[in-house]
């Protein structure tokens, strides 16, 4: 249920973004295997970040970021709590990230694209994206290339 969750924004250095790097390491170190190193990057200095909280608990539960990069606006590190998943958070959440990169000038006529995990490509697709290219591993995990 939507209601029961918010979005923010958010800055990097601050409590709220030690909540989106705890997120991300629970889904996608522990939870998938993906070494620390690959995933904090230097792009986490000059991406925008966001991060949903539900609302009832206060928790927060889930995290993403978007930036600009040569090919255009490149949306990653999409990671939801497994007890959060399967409620719309992750919708919400792309439709969130979607809606503020629109609100930057320099987005308008970019492509927007990501690497979506196999398992999440129907999301994506919900939110209008579309395969673009062949399955590639990234991080040891399965991907395919999605642009909207």
């Amino acid at each position: 249920m939507r209601t029961q969750y918010t979005i923010k924004k958010i800055e990097i250095n601050t409590a709220e973004y030690l909540q989106a790097r705890q997120i991300r390491c629970a889904v996608f170190v522990e939870e998938q295997g993906v070494s620390a190193e690959e995933e904090y990057d230097a792009f986490d200095a000059i991406a925008t970040h966001f991060l949903v909280v539900d609302a009832l608990t206060q928790e927060a539960c889930a995290t993403a970021r978007w930036r600009f990069t040569e090919k255009g606006v490149k949306l990653e590190r999409f990671a939801v709590l497994p007890a959060h998943r399967g409620k719309g958070v992750g919708k919400y959440l792309i439709e969130g990230v979607l809606t503020d990169i629109a609100t930057h000038p320099q987005s308008v006529g970019k492509l927007l694209y990501l690497h979506a995990q196999v398992h999440v490509i129907g999301l994506y697709e919900k939110c209008g994206f579309a395969i673009t290219g062949e399955p590639f591993y990234e991080a040891g995990i399965k991907h395919m290339k999605m642009q909207k």
